[in-house]
């Protein structure tokens, strides 16, 4: 089978937000409190942020379980890498995850300020201009056979959609309303023209939303 770009666990307000406003070093999801947003991963026993032991099985866990699974390369766009805009003032920011990024792949940030590379454990940052497909080739050599992650986000997310390079969206759709933000979408019925959709509601009140090409 050939490599998939794949989103998965992007996780959505109710109303269809995948970030609120007002991003800063302090709220890297802007007014939205993503300790709400992605309470249904992080109740999981697979959360990868998980310090004790415990935590959900079933089929959130599913979901966080599979999270790295045959993943060679990661896109994310700039804002899901920091809160800088415009030309790096500050080379020192490595992103928000400490010295273990949660990657363990090379990871493709999408900016129009490119800077040098860097590795933090076993995640090196590629720091990228271009369009999507061309991005998409880049992680894809990368990833040596494998899939890539389209990370987010919500922005980059729709690029690529509308692009047509996004093979399967795993979207979960939160219990949270924002009013306000970054939109993913007014309505997963946008995407039926494209793809196939299963919708699968979870114990923990989030929906899974499955998309895949048609």
């Amino acid at each position: 089978m050939s490599q998939l770009l794949r989103v998965q666990n992007f996780t959505v307000s109710q109303d269809g937000f995948g970030a609120g406003e007002g991003q800063s070093l302090e709220r890297p999801f802007g007014h939205a409190d993503p300790g709400a947003l992605f309470s249904w991963a992080g109740a999981t026993a697979s959360w990868p942020g998980r310090t004790e032991p415990g935590g959900s099985r079933g089929l959130d866990d599913y979901f966080a379980r599979d999270f790295s699974h045959g993943i060679g390369a990661e896109i994310m766009g700039r804002n899901k890498f920091g809160p800088q805009r415009g030309p790096w003032q500050d080379e020192e920011w490595r992103g928000w995850w400490g010295d273990e990024p949660p990657f363990h792949t090379p990871v493709f940030v999408l900016t129009h300020h490119p800077r040098p590379s860097f590795t933090l454990s076993d995640t090196t940052f590629h720091f990228v201009s271009g369009d999507p497909a061309e991005v998409l080739a880049q992680a894809k050599e990368a990833a040596r056979g494998q899939d890539v992650r389209l990370g987010g986000g919500t922005t980059v997310v729709r690029e690529f959609l509308a692009a047509g390079l996004v093979d399967t969206l795993h979207v979960a759709v939160s219990q949270v309303k924002l009013g306000s933000g970054v939109r993913l979408w007014e309505s997963p019925e946008e995407l039926l023209d494209r793809y196939h959709l299963d919708v699968v509601p979870s114990p923990s009140g989030v929906t899974h939303h499955l998309f895949w090409r048609k």
